[in-house]
């Protein structure tokens, strides 16, 4: 007896129930044999329930404060314990059965001399209520459980009290009362935050604390949310994909070779081939394509890409796309196909009905409307370019800049002469978010009550009558407008006001939150110019199918690519292949690659697309930023189960980490 009170520390002994009585619950190894081993649910006569005892009001708001009670004494046994029921699917229609439930204890509380708590499985959250009188054992077991602690209870599902019905909750309507308690594990060290229940809780946590106890934060109902909408998302590509149009999965190799995709590769020294390294793929994208050579006329697969770039809160180090190519299949087959699975997808996983067809712009007017290749058409501010009107302006800012091959584009603001005040505009919020974008400055004008305008001096002299008529008709403003410019080469001009666009729509409400814009970009630049290295580059990849009205000059061809985008987001993006040896040495040359280059590099392609290539293309998603969005998150380390940190770290596992010498040893690494 001396040798078991040592094993099993005291807990403080209560006038009723006995000690004896504490000491048998601590010690009893397993449930009564009350309920079969097989998972059935018994049910009893209605007489048999024992009647409800008054149970506390629901509370409105939940705030879980952590015990600081001793801990409940637990044996140093592993038990696996069968369920016979949920918690979050327990109904009306249980009243009366008795069940085994194992969970999470989620809220303790005691009221009027009883003791209730909320425990929590995969499905949700049921209240547990204790017959003092009847089972002092459970009763006193449950008295002293802290949150997060692991247990099963055996009792009988009966309805609340009608006063103490919780309308808020799935199970609001019944509670469970406990016959038997088994404490399965303790939580042995403080919680570095509550796993609230409550669905108007607020979570405050900061991220770095919720990524360094992820297990803690993947219990959080938000995050089981996300996390169980993610497989609903994959769940219902698979099928659709598979059941109704007969796509194959199939995967790619994770170690493979670099690529010129835009990105840094992340790299993985090979211990058999000292001084060689593989590269873990940004894309499936030539392996698909040689699928497609290989006479697979569908297919797709959820890939793990990988690509070493500087983080935000829409990027990872390492990511999903679902990933599908197709054979003998025009642009406007694909388009089609893609907006079905779009469309499916959102009704499915939301309810929202998005338009057939999609809407389409080209890459030029996406450009020239919004500055953007992804723009937000959510709301209706567009730009509109007045070089013509200032061709001989005696403004110099302006006549220089148009001078130099550079344009001149605005953003009119309804209402704006009002909103920002002219040292808001010279110094304010707004000033600063067009130098952020690499602006030098941000003229401006505001239109007067009486017609007039008003804003930088030289800007407002230089303006003659026929011309300020001219640029108020062009923007169509009126009074109390705002008008803001941008100068300089085209790219910097959409730059800036793309951002200014954005930040003034969300400062002013101008968003509507309940639409779901979604359209099709087409028709990019097969290739733009990279300034710092003074050389032409594929826009997507040097992969893509270039118009076939443009093969006579592909420097300046239309790529046959296309991107889908929601709500100003890039969700998806894809383009027609070539298929043919001789045009994809051309674009290649084009990039910079010379024929050595490319045979070392993309033999393997260059002789799958001599041995009979069918036409193909195809399109990948970005699952985790797709997932995002239809969660509503903020960012996708919230619908990623273990992400990385934006400094590509793991919180969780500390890693990247130092490795022992000898596995560098091992890999022809010399160290210090």
């Amino acid at each position: 007896m001396a040798i078991l009170l040592r094993a099993y520390p005291l807990i403080p002994v209560r006038a009723k129930p006995s000690f004896a009585l504490v000491f048998h619950s601590i010690l009893k190894p397993r449930f009564p044999r009350s309920i079969s081993r097989r998972r059935t649910v018994f049910s009893v006569s209605a007489s048999s329930i024992p009647p409800p005892t008054s149970s506390p009001p629901p509370p409105s708001g939940e705030t879980l404060v952590q015990s600081s009670k001793p801990p409940v004494l637990i044996k140093e046994t592993l038990d696996w314990v069968s369920r016979t029921a949920f918690c979050g699917e327990l109904s009306d229609n249980d009243v009366g059965k008795r069940v085994r439930l194992g969970g999470w204890v989620a809220l303790h509380r005691v009221h009027g001399g009883l003791t209730f708590l909320n425990l929590r499985d995969h499905t949700g959250i049921v209240q547990v209520t204790t017959l003092p009188d009847e089972f002092p054992d459970a009763h006193s077991t449950i008295n002293d459980l802290r949150l997060e602690y692991v247990i099963a209870v055996e009792g009988l599902v009966r309805p609340r009290p009608s006063e103490s019905v919780n309308k808020k909750m799935k199970t609001g309507y019944i509670e469970v009362a406990v016959e038997h308690v088994q404490v399965l594990n303790a939580v042995k060290s403080k919680l570095p935050f509550l796993i609230t229940t409550g669905e108007d809780a607020k979570d405050s946590s900061k991220e770095e604390i919720r990524l360094r106890f992820r297990c803690l934060d993947l219990r959080r109902q938000q995050m089981n949310f996300n996390i169980m909408l993610r497989h609903k998302v994959v769940k219902f590509m698979r099928r659709y994909l598979e059941d109704v149009h007969g796509f194959v999965e199939i995967e790619t190799p994770i170690l493979s070779r670099s690529t010129p995709e835009g990105a840094r590769d992340y790299l993985v020294p090979s211990r058999v081939q000292p001084g060689t390294f593989y590269a873990l793929p940004q894309s499936p994208q030539l392996f698909k394509q040689m699928l497609m050579v290989s006479g697979f006329d569908k297919y797709y697969q959820i890939a793990r890409c990988f690509r070493d770039e500087d983080l935000r809160a829409d990027r990872q180090p390492e990511f999903t796309q679902l990933d599908m190519e197709l054979a003998f299949t025009p642009l406007e087959d694909m388009l089609k196909l893609n907006e079905d699975l779009i469309r499916k997808v959102f009704l499915e996983i939301k309810g929202v009905h998005l338009p057939n067809p999609f809407p389409r712009l080209t890459y030029a007017e996406a450009m020239s409307r919004y500055g953007s290749d992804r723009p937000d058409t959510r709301f209706d501010l567009e730009l509109n370019d007045v070089s013509d009107i200032f061709l001989d302006s005696p403004f110099r800012v302006f006549s220089d800049t148009l001078t130099s091959g550079g344009i001149i584009k605005v953003l009119c603001v309804p209402a704006g002469a009002k909103k920002y005040s002219n040292t808001a505009l010279k110094k304010g919020d707004l000033y600063n978010e067009a130098i952020k974008s690499g602006a030098k400055g941000l003229p401006f004008l505001k239109v007067l009550n009486d017609g007039e305008i008003e804003g930088i001096p030289a800007l407002v002299s230089s303006l003659f009558p026929s011309k300020k008529e001219q640029l108020l008709k062009r923007c169509s403003v009126g009074a109390g407008d705002l008008i803001l410019f941008a100068v300089g080469h085209q790219a910097s001009v959409n730059k800036t006001l793309d951002r200014l666009r954005l930040f003034i729509a969300q400062e002013l409400g101008l968003v509507d939150n309940s639409r779901h814009s979604i359209l099709w970009v087409t028709d990019f630049p097969m290739f733009e110019w990279n300034e710092s290295e003074q050389r032409l580059e594929a826009l997507h990849h040097p992969f893509t199918a270039p118009n076939p009205e443009d093969m006579e000059d592909l420097s300046s061809a239309r790529a046959l690519a296309y991107d889908m985008v929601y709500n100003g987001v890039e969700i998806g993006g894809g383009s027609l292949r070539i298929f043919k040896r001789e045009v994809q040495q051309k674009v290649l040359e084009i990039v910079g690659i010379s024929s050595e280059e490319a045979e070392a590099k993309f033999g393997y392609l260059l002789e799958a697309l001599d041995m009979g290539a069918p036409p193909h293309g195809g399109i990948a998603y970005g699952l985790d930023r797709l997932v995002m969005l239809l969660a509503g998150a903020n960012s996708i380390r919230d619908v990623i189960a273990f992400p990385k940190t934006t400094t590509a770290q793991c919180a969780l596992t500390r890693a990247p980490s130092e490795v022992d010498p000898q596995q560098l040893k091992d890999l022809s690494f010399h160290t210090n």
